[in-house]
């Protein structure tokens, strides 16, 4: 009789972490959810990170390794999905650390809800010394996100899911797969999963220690620049919310609104009109578009708008000025910071 597959599929790529894979390793090892297999893409490491994993799975039997030459993140992810059994996959980083309730709660989340397609959760940023505000402000972001509501709204803000948090259904993610497109694949696959219509959602727990460290690709990696994840966020946006129309209302022209604009304009999505607070800048022309104060609004019709500003409060604060003009958000409207 064949083996029964397991129930999730742990997806773990590794590149020479032989300083943290151990501890990441443990932290799977000691799952409440015992029904796991683990995959390891070993990435053509040049340090000890192959003998480790293979030292672990000689020991445990969940734990499988594979050894691929050096190709790059998206090739060993695309590699070690094509071998995982289990109805859901977890992804998983080399230098993090999994909450022992972790794969427990995410698919029981997914099991609960026959319509979401995945599931992240909230984090926690580590070495704490090592975090700036800036960090801290966005691991705060990241715990105001716990509904596929709050998903939809913040997708254009930064990706809204922390990617070695993702759990999803396999054949869902199997069907996507990653791909490289010269921005970060983990935001590439979170705005394909929204762009067909998958309800992706976050388990309100902090369930994933997340390293923040030097050596990371999202501070290395060209791919990762901010100038990449805004020619992603045009990407999307261009094909989605702007599909129908290739003039837009831009709320916003400080350097986020300017980088997102110029984004878009590759894209032959140009602005009609330019909200601006800065009583100076009003009725000014930019970008052959007319500067319009925020109560200009009321008298014209309701055009789709994007809000490119990068503050958090002021983004509130703009919101609820759009629900008292009737404007709905994903609908009438997008936050794109």
């Amino acid at each position: 009789m064949p083996e029964a597959p397991p129930r999730v599929s742990v997806l773990l790529p590794v590149f020479d972490a032989e300083a943290t894979l151990a501890a990441c390793l443990r932290s799977i090892q000691r799952q409440t959810e015992r029904d796991f297999e683990c995959v390891i893409v070993d990435d053509g490491s040049r340090d000890g990170s192959l003998a480790c994993a293979r030292g672990v799975a000689a020991a445990d039997a969940r734990f499988r390794v594979v050894r691929e030459s050096h190709r790059g993140l998206v090739a060993a992810l695309n590699a070690g999905l094509a071998l995982c059994r289990g109805r859901f996959v977890a992804r998983m980083d080399a230098d993090d650390l999994m909450h022992r309730d972790r794969l427990a709660a995410q698919t029981a989340a997914l099991e609960a809800d026959p319509e979401l397609a995945a599931v992240g959760s909230h984090v926690r940023l580590f070495p704490r010394r090592a975090l700036g505000n800036g960090m801290r402000a966005y691991e705060r972001w990241l715990a105001s996100i716990d509904s596929p509501r709050r998903v939809r709204e913040e997708a254009f803000v930064e990706c809204p899911i922390a990617h070695p948090t993702l759990v999803a259904r396999r054949e869902v993610l199997g069907a996507l797969r990653y791909r490289d497109r010269g921005w970060p694949e983990d935001y590439d696959l979170v705005l394909r999963l929204l762009e067909g219509g998958h309800r992706v959602s976050v388990v309100p727990r902090r369930l994933l220690a997340w390293r923040h460290g030097a050596g990371r690709l999202s501070r290395s990696s060209p791919d990762y620049a901010i100038a990449r994840f805004t020619a992603c966020k045009a990407a999307f946006l261009a094909r989605g919310f702007l599909g129908t129309s290739d003039r837009y209302v831009l709320w916003g022209y400080g350097a986020t609104g300017r980088s997102l604009c110029r984004a878009l304009r590759d894209r032959g999505k140009r602005p009609a009109a330019i909200v601006e607070l800065h009583p100076g800048r009003i009725g000014e022309t930019i970008q052959g578009a007319p500067v319009i104060a925020p109560e200009a609004l009321a008298s014209r019709p309701v055009e789709p708008l994007v809000v490119s500003v990068a503050r958090e409060r002021a983004r509130g604060e703009i919101r609820a000025e759009l629900s008292k003009l009737g404007y709905r958000e994903t609908r009438d409207y997008v936050c794109a910071a």
